[in-house]
């Protein structure tokens, strides 16, 4: 099985691919997941992130294979839930998404709302469309350490677009 790896961003070009924690350039790993995908949620999902102001950089619907999602939560891999967890991750297409932005991580969980959606507040993605934590619709990076390593794990570098988004001076001073 494919492991995440650990990947620390070291030079200029490494940055660019996975962008630079801690500034404008932080970036975050998002999945919709299949249960999002077939309930028509991806448009939601984005135009949330949008109206937040965070770019999107890299975007891509897969259908991810066991072996991937395996590798994906391979720090679950212990748990008891972790079998279905893999097969539904697996079961049908995801969108992989790469945002970027000012606390993009902390704020991409703060959108995506807690992992248990009876957790979530009204407003949040997992609140307004998740009742249970098996099919919680998305996956949101947890630090910016791990949003490097799901970058990394799911996206090639000519995959990631660096661009300016004319908005960027309405939304950052």
């Amino acid at each position: 099985v494919k492991k995440l790896r650990q990947v620390y961003c070291t030079d200029r070009k490494m940055s660019e691919f996975t962008g630079v924690p801690g500034t404008k350039q932080e970036r975050t790993f998002i999945a919709i997941k299949t249960d999002g995908v077939q309930r028509g949620l991806i448009g939601e999902i984005i135009k949330r992130f949008e109206q937040r102001g965070f770019k999107l950089v890299g975007l891509k619907m897969i259908h991810a294979t066991e072996e991937q999602a395996a590798g994906h939560y391979h720090h679950l891999r212990e748990k008891k839930f972790f079998k279905n967890l893999v097969e539904y991750f697996s079961s049908g297409p995801i969108v992989a998404m790469c945002w970027e932005g000012s606390n993009v991580v902390k704020c991409g969980r703060m959108i995506l709302g807690a992992t248990n959606p009876c957790d979530s507040s009204p407003g949040t993605i997992r609140g307004d469309f998740a009742i249970d934590t098996g099919r919680n619709v998305c996956h949101g990076s947890d630090a910016p350490e791990t949003a490097v390593n799901e970058i990394k794990y799911w996206f090639k570098p000519e995959e990631i677009m660096n661009w300016t988004s004319v908005q960027v001076n309405q939304v950052y001073e």
